[in-house]
């Protein structure tokens, strides 16, 4: 007992504070385009693998969406078109599904190229102004004010479970056909790193006990059942938390003889988390979006 002790001493405080001052440099997030200077989306959307990036020609204009519910940030549109580059962005929870689409409408020349950018709609999924190498647009719905420091965030949150559920609150997971990726970053939400109880959150076994459904994975037909039972076994207040590409939208699954698709096919979706899988900080974000907390990346910590 008392090695661990002196380990414990020595090692001394690991936890992370949230939000963390910077991405990691080796972290792959959301791809970002440059919308007013891309030439072709084809390339783009021929190597796609689950459709994020998709258009439709129609009388000499062209639509273009990047589905970030959709999107596994597998990098290959960057490599196959130079409009395109993969960022470090992973923090990305939305409270709509649409809110996750970017749609840009273009006029084609006589090659079929994109000539000029006519429309661009959606949200801008990189917080902070555009740069030049995206022409979004900001998100509509304005972020919740910054708390002051760390011990102020984990007030004003312990104030707001309280309110809503008068008690910390309590998250039961459920795997409804993952590849258990998104799975490893939810366990990694406990550990010393991490650290989601310092937030009064817990994970519960029973969903009797729970607050929240937390679900991973494209919904098989084979838990479509299973998946409805514990929502209703939730009392309510209750929220539910799509996990990674899969809940969001069926990812590289998609919807097929074995799978529904995402989450809200089955359950109605409070929060989306996107990635493939999201880290744990993208987690807690979306955990913290759910419950009325918006901790959206400020222009000084967004690592493009």
């Amino acid at each position: 007992m008392f090695d661990i002790l002196r380990k414990s001493l020595s090692t001394g405080i690991v936890t992370v504070p949230f939000p963390p001052p910077a991405s990691s440099p080796g972290l792959r997030g959301a791809p970002e385009i440059n919308f007013e200077e891309w030439k072709d989306a084809r390339p783009a959307t021929a190597i796609c693998p689950t459709g994020a990036i998709a258009a439709e020609d129609r009388n000499g204009t062209r639509s273009v969406t990047l589905d970030l519910g959709k999107c596994i940030f597998c990098g290959l549109c960057a490599e196959a078109d130079p409009a395109i580059r993969m960022t470090h962005k992973t923090e990305l929870a939305m409270r709509k599904r649409a809110d996750l689409c970017t749609t840009a409408k273009y006029a084609l020349n006589s090659q079929g190229a994109q000539e000029r950018l006519l429309e661009l709609a959606g949200q801008e999924y990189i917080q902070g102004a555009p740069s030049s190498r995206s022409a979004g647009r900001r998100c509509s719905s304005t972020p919740d004010p910054r708390p002051s420091s760390f011990d102020s965030l984990g007030s004003d949150l312990q104030d707001r479970i309280r309110k809503t559920f008068g008690r910390s609150l309590h998250i039961r997971e459920v795997d409804a056909g993952s590849c258990n990726g998104c799975e490893v970053e939810i366990v990694g939400l406990n550990s010393p790193i991490y650290d989601i109880e310092r937030f009064g959150i817990h994970f519960v076994a029973s969903p009797r006990h729970a607050d929240m459904l937390l679900v991973t994975g494209p919904v098989s037909r084979n838990m479509e059942l299973a998946l409805r039972k514990t929502y209703d076994a939730i009392p309510e207040p209750r929220l539910v938390v799509a996990v990674g590409a899969c809940g969001c939208s069926g990812g590289i699954f998609g919807q097929n003889y074995a799978s529904l698709g995402g989450v809200d096919r089955v359950l109605p979706v409070d929060v989306y988390v996107p990635g493939c899988p999201p880290t744990p900080l993208a987690l807690l974000q979306g955990i913290l979006l759910a419950i009325g907390k918006g901790c959206q990346m400020p222009k000084n910590q967004v690592n493009r």
